[in-house]
């Protein structure tokens, strides 16, 4: 993770205006009492009347300078600190986004949402105004104090002994509230996962009338959260009425002590009527003390959010110099492959099977046998515990990860789509390079051409999130469409037309055999989608129980008969290829 030092850094020469105006503004500030002192003494007690009119420019002329500093001072500081929290927001994002699947295999949306938001934007606040603030406090009160030790140094302990007691008490302030920020920003995190959760799948919740069940749950977050910033403002509450109190008796003490002086010869009317200035303005500081350690604490806990995912390193990395391939032909090999996530049982046990350049693989089994699993590896999603995976002859390990993964069109079982248009999603990885002729034609192979002019904006019909508003065959055509549209060297179905009626199937099946230079891999629970592949493999508990033809598969009276004998029973195997329409009609 980058130092917050180190952004502040790329914006120095913007920071340092900044800054400079905030000195200048609190330097004219500070000389408008030393005026009034002259007014006092020069004017009102003295009877020089002409050096009145030079004072009245005087204070004209600090106004207008404060007003012009102060607005170059605010502008400067919002506009560096959106800035900072906007390239510091891109880092956070870009990081997650390299990170493994592994890694949000264990991390919920919801938090990452917390520290990609709320908490850069707390960042965000502390390196903008809250910055300013702090800024301006030290320097406010170093100047006002060296004025007042100028004046009187007797004085000026009253308001010295003050600032150190709201010091101290803002200190402890800040370590009680660290704490409670921590537990507010965790809290957040699990607040925003049930809310995403349950807006994501409302449909699912009212199908199953959990309303009640998941408001319940939802509150009983909210309470959490809640409850947490009622400690928060017990802590808040607790000690900055203390800084209320300071602030009022030091301009009281300063009248009465001063006033004494004053009779005793030691100052000036004009002297203490400047210090009475002074010590009304040394209040600002101290009552915002309490709300700047407030702000700061948050920021402080939110920064150590954002560090705990920059901690996270990806699991899958390249090599320091990859071999890239001039073209992928797609002979894909698994070599003895295992395969287990951390603290799980294994998922894949000694797989090996080669499949050709052009060739098609078929991969059956029941479900959890870790038939997507092999997909996964296949792209390096995750990394083989035993064995060693390859495309072309080349370890996929060796290989730039992105020519690995844009060279695997993949239609997922579970389909994702953006809430874009549909032109757009069908584009999806390779927008500046497929044109709309070749994303209609794709979508006339998907068979989904046929609904998508039908809409009324036809493929500029803006889908809604996740789908929405599509059926389970429609978003599956769109998502085959999107891979068919890629052209790339390896196709992979993973239980992509299980949505799909027969007679849709089947005639994309028709377009994948017009596929001749396409490796496709097609996993599947139906016989009919595989019974066409070049080879056949069957899993069971994650190791290759059978492999095969379609014809061989059905002679050895295993695992693939029987599931053959499931889905089409009581047909006779050999009559299997004269009635196979009739059967899938009769599915």
């Amino acid at each position: 993770m980058r130092k917050i030092s180190s952004y502040i850094w790329e914006y120095k020469v913007p920071y340092l205006v900044a800054v400079a105006s905030l000195l200048i503004a609190v330097t004219l500030d500070m000389m408008a009492p030393r005026l009034t002192a002259r007014v006092v003494d020069d004017v009102i007690v003295g009877g020089n009347i002409g050096e009145l009119k030079y004072l009245l420019l005087g204070f004209l002329g600090l106004g207008l300078g404060r007003c012009i500093f102060q607005y170059v001072k605010e502008y400067t500081f919002d506009k560096n600190g959106a800035k900072i929290s906007g390239d510091m927001r891109r880092d956070l994002f870009r990081h997650i986004q390299g990170l493994s699947a592994d890694f949000f295999d264990r991390t919920n949306t919801g938090e990452l949402m917390a520290r990609v938001k709320e908490d850069i934007d707390r960042i965000w606040d502390a390196l903008g105004y809250v910055s300013m603030l702090l800024i301006e406090v030290c320097y406010h009160t170093c100047i006002i104090l060296t004025c007042m030790y100028m004046l009187n140094w007797k004085l000026a302990l009253i308001p010295t002994a003050a600032m150190f007691l709201c010091g101290c008490v803002a200190v402890v302030m800040e370590r009680k509230l660290g704490d409670v920020y921590e537990k507010i920003s965790e809290e957040n995190a699990s607040l925003n996962t049930v809310a995403e959760e349950n807006l994501a799948g409302v449909r699912t919740v009212k199908a199953f009338a959990r309303e009640k069940h998941e408001i319940k749950k939802f509150l009983s977050h909210n309470k959490r959260y809640y409850d947490l910033n009622m400690q928060q403002s017990k802590v808040f509450v607790k000690y900055y009425p203390f800084f209320t109190v300071v602030t009022k008796v030091v301009p009281l003490l300063t009248v009465l002590v001063g006033g004494k002086f004053v009779i005793d010869g030691e100052m000036t009317l004009g002297q203490m009527t400047a210090f009475v200035a002074y010590s009304t303005n040394i209040v600002w500081p101290m009552e915002m003390l309490g709300w700047l350690t407030n702000s700061f604490s948050a920021a402080v806990a939110s920064n150590k959010k954002v560090k705990k995912i920059y901690e996270e390193k990806p699991s899958i990395t390249e090599v320091t110099n990859p071999v890239k391939l001039e073209k992928v032909a797609g002979k894909i090999c698994f070599d003895h492959v295992s395969f287990h996530k951390a603290d799980m049982y294994e998922i894949l046990h000694d797989i090996t099977f080669t499949v050709e350049a052009g060739r098609t693989l078929g991969i059956m089994g029941a479900t959890g046998a870790g038939k997507t699993s092999i997909v996964q590896l296949l792209q390096r999603m995750y990394d083989a515990t035993e064995g060693a995976i390859y495309l072309d002859d080349v370890n996929i390990k060796e290989l730039p990860l992105e020519q690995l993964r844009t060279s695997v069109s993949y239609v997922m079982q579970d389909v994702f789509l953006f809430s874009d248009t549909i032109n757009e999603n069908i584009k999806l990885g390779k927008k500046k390079y497929i044109d709309f002729k070749t994303v209609r034609r794709a979508s006339t192979q998907a068979q989904a051409s046929s609904f998508i002019e039908r809409m009324e904006d036809s493929y500029d019909t803006v889908i809604g999130e996740r789908g929405v508003g599509l059926s389970g065959g429609q978003k599956q055509r769109i998502s085959i469409a999107r891979a068919l549209a890629k052209k790339d060297p390896v196709l992979v179905l993973d239980d992509s037309t299980s949505a799909l009626d027969m007679e849709t199937e089947k005639m994309i099946q028709q377009t994948l055999k017009t596929l001749e230079n396409t490796t496709k891999i097609i996993i599947a629970h139906r016989i009919s989608a595989v019974r066409h592949a070049d080879e056949i493999i069957v899993l069971d508990n994650g190791a290759i129980a059978e492999r095969g033809t379609h014809e061989e598969l059905l002679a050895k009276h295993g695992l693939y008969y029987e599931t053959y004998e499931s889905q089409y029973g009581g047909l006779q195997i050999q009559d299997c290829t004269h009635i196979m329409g009739q059967a899938i009609a009769v599915e």
